[in-house]
């Protein structure tokens, strides 16, 4: 009878072939379904963080036209690095449409300076710039000074129409480049406002 018991207890415990053939079945289902979750995770988040790094490193370039009408900031050249000019220039935005814009020229010990390369509103530079919301400013904190109270004055580019930057409030937005991304320049003379028209009503004369 005790061996018989025994038996019984033991069948309960020990499954069958076909019990052992479904739970490995299971057992495989989940590790596949697990190890699928796993890799799609894993392969979504490195597409996600691959996306972000192209979009935001290294800033898009683009190709503009600018002309310069005043140099802000010049900072002394070094032998060793980089240096930078700032300018507030016009760029292109439609034919014989231009708009008022900051543009950071950096240089190179070895590279000239973009006021040495042609500092004339006639002049139309062409350069790969990319924009950088972070480096927009007004001209009045372009020109603000170290001292409190004191502001450095632009120094103008020949040839420009003369307008009173320091009366505009809105910040420029700021673009920048480089000696390396220069492309070319071309001589555009601004052509000048045709002459105004004489008088449409004559005047009449006195009676006598």
């Amino acid at each position: 009878m005790e061996r018989f018991l025994v038996a019984q207890r033991l069948s309960a415990y020990v499954a069958s072939p076909s019990e052992h053939s479904v739970i490995s079945v299971r057992m495989k289902n989940w590790t596949r379904g697990f190890l699928f979750l796993a890799v799609t995770c894993i392969g979504g988040s490195g597409r996600h963080a691959e996306g972000q790094l192209r979009w935001t490193f290294p800033p898009k370039k683009a190709p503009m036209r600018v002309r310069l009408v005043a140099l802000a900031i010049s900072l002394p050249r070094s032998s060793f690095f980089k240096s930078q000019e700032v300018f507030v220039a016009e760029t292109e935005i439609g034919r014989e449409e231009w708009s008022l814009i900051k543009l950071v020229f950096t240089f190179l010990p070895y590279e000239p300076r973009l006021s040495e390369s042609g500092f004339d509103y006639s002049l139309v530079h062409e350069v790969s710039a990319s924009r950088d919301q972070n480096c927009d400013q007004t001209v009045a904190q372009l020109t603000a000074g170290s001292l409190p109270n004191r502001h450095e004055p632009l120094i103008y580019s020949r040839n420009v129409p003369r307008e009173n930057l320091d009366r505009r409030r809105s910040p420029l937005p700021c673009y920048e480049t480089s000696a390396y991304e220069y492309i070319k320049s071309s001589f555009e003379p601004v052509t000048p406002p045709p002459n105004p028209h004489g008088p449409v009503l004559e005047v009449r004369p006195n009676p006598r």
